[in-house]
């Protein structure tokens, strides 16, 4: 179990990002499961700090191998590692994401593509009252270490919801993420993993406020 992201995997991704080619990663596929060995040791180790305060169903970890079938980009291989932590359906809804990039890495948290269903019942809480999303997102805690509520939006109202609504900036969103860059140096730390679980515990209102909604009607009866 890995306590600390190795400097290893920046070296690496450096080199893979300049020689983005099957040749070269065949040459060094060694080096690289021995680095992807390392992350996936962290990735679970950050998973065993999670699940001391929330419930995760699945980790998943990203493969270095690109689907470039409907891509313009043809490179063979990510230049990143990823995981994603799942947390524990039908109760629990939203999932933490962890990303490792040279000079971009970020965790993010949050609803990338809400289901059709999902995405009109929140949209109809914020319709009612969305005075509780508000105070999270007002939320000094929640705003020092991960600022702002991100996400495409729709440039004017969903059909079906008036664009004066006072709440239309809320209604409007097709997804509902937050996200915190790291740099290197923060990723190669010793206090790293510690850090991101601070900022998972710290968005947990968030996500405890969009499984009520998404488990209820709009009158609040539990759909489970």
């Amino acid at each position: 179990m890995e306590n600390t992201i190795p400097k290893e995997a920046f070296n690496f991704l450096d080199k893979l990002q300049k020689n983005n080619n099957r040749e070269w990663f065949n040459d060094n596929k060694a080096e690289f499961k021995e680095v992807e060995k390392k992350v996936k040791g962290f990735l679970n180790s950050l998973l065993e700090d999670i699940q001391q305060h929330d419930s995760i169903e699945k980790l998943k970890v990203f493969r270095i191998y690109r689907d470039v079938r409907f891509s313009k980009n043809k490179d063979p291989y990510k230049n990143n590692f990823g995981g994603a932590f799942m947390r524990t359906k039908p109760e629990l809804r939203g999932s933490y994401y962890l990303h490792i990039q040279k000079d971009n890495s970020f965790i993010a948290t949050g609803f990338w593509a809400p289901e059709k269903e999902d995405l009109l019942r929140i949209r109809k809480e914020f319709e009612t009252d969305a005075e509780e999303m508000r105070a999270i997102l007002s939320d000094e805690k929640i705003k020092t270490i991960w600022g702002e509520l991100e996400g495409d939006e729709l440039k004017t109202a969903p059909k079906g919801f008036n664009k004066a609504h006072p709440d239309i900036d809320l209604i409007r969103k097709k997804q509902f993420v937050f996200t915190k860059q790291f740099s290197d140096k923060e990723v190669n730390s010793e206090d790293f993993k510690e850090k991101v679980n601070e900022a998972f515990i710290a968005i947990r209102p968030f996500f405890d406020y969009m499984s009520d909604v998404l488990t209820t009607d709009i009158n609040g009866e539990s759909l489970l």
